[in-house]
């Protein structure tokens, strides 16, 4: 059996470095910084810090950073950062070509942050980013929907 790889809590941890979408890269490979987990960052420093990681094409530790507000969370936003962590997801699933994967969790990611439509927090464009996310969704569907032609072996 393996050993696993643990935090200084104890807790598993991979820490294979990772690339700029979050794929594990062999060990001792150079890779991206990772975000630290478990960080407590206001809402307007989560918004910052993940709009700067999409920004610089991170959208899998804009993830991190969303799960981070949505782990920390008890309130009613709770779900408001649960469903931009499914977005931030389904982008890096588009990013990384996994079209079923990307529509899943853009549409799950969508309509989590439905009920703060009517009321936004934070300054979030729920509507313009369910918006995107739908239009981007159905494009990963349609390329999931593609069906690479077969070559010929043989003539």
């Amino acid at each position: 059996m393996s050993t696993r790889d643990r935090d200084a809590e104890g807790r598993a941890r991979n820490a294979r470095p990772r690339d700029g979408l979050g794929r594990p890269l062999p060990y001792g490979t150079d890779g991206v910084e990772r975000q630290p987990e478990g960080i407590v960052r206001t809402p307007a420093q989560t918004l910052a810090e993940a709009q700067r990681l999409l920004d610089d094409g991170k959208p899998f530790h804009a993830h991190e950073v969303f799960e981070d507000a949505w782990k920390s969370t008890t309130g009613p936003d709770r779900e408001l950062w649960r469903g931009l962590a499914q977005l931030a997801v389904g982008l890096t699933h588009a990013a990384r070509g996994n079209n079923v994967g990307a529509a899943s969790l853009l549409e799950r990611g969508a309509g989590n942050i439905e009920p703060f439509r009517s009321e936004p927090p934070h300054g979030v464009d729920v509507a313009g980013l369910q918006e995107w996310a739908r239009s981007l969704a159905e494009e990963a569907k349609q390329r999931a929907r593609v069906t690479p032609s077969v070559p010929r072996l043989t003539c």
